[in-house]
């Protein structure tokens, strides 16, 4: 076996493997983002505002969660700009109205972000199985020119 028939069959094995790990990266990415759709679905996360994009819309993709986010941080800085300015110097209240809403903003708001985290990184993975899919097949087709190559000059 000459030296081109050996590195036509190490470049072969490398896009195999690369197409097996990329297809896995790619369902995997799909599959995630389809769970996270349906579990911000089932949570029914709505914003109750008027005349807005998302009015009475249930939040269920990055940039829907985003923008949700961005407006109830909005909101919640209106009731005061940061954690410590609504505390003062005591501690936090649960029988206050405005303290609790502001705890309630800042639980709803951090889910949100986290979601759009998530989908980041559930795109980031597709895009990663894309990118290794190509590169297999791309790897493949060297392989295969190689081996071509390899027999014509023997």
């Amino acid at each position: 076996m000459k030296l081109t028939q050996y590195l036509a069959t190490g470049i072969l094995l490398l896009g195999l493997v690369g197409l097996a790990v990329g297809g896995a990266f790619t369902y995997q990415g799909i599959s995630k983002h389809n769970q996270l759709e349906e579990a911000m679905r089932v949570e029914h996360v709505t914003l109750g505002l008027e005349n807005g994009e998302l009015e009475g819309q249930v939040i269920d993709s990055l940039k829907e969660a985003e923008k949700a986010g961005d407006i109830i941080r909005e909101h919640r800085r209106s009731i005061a700009p940061t954690y410590s300015d609504l505390l003062g110097s005591g501690r936090f209240n649960p029988e206050d109205p405005e303290q609790l809403s502001y705890a309630q903003a800042m639980n709803l708001e951090t889910y949100l972000y986290l979601a759009v985290v998530a989908f980041g990184v559930v795109e980031a993975t597709t895009g990663s199985g894309v990118f290794m899919v190509v590169t297999g097949l791309a790897l493949i087709g060297t392989s295969l020119a190689l081996y071509r190559l390899g027999k014509a000059t023997a």
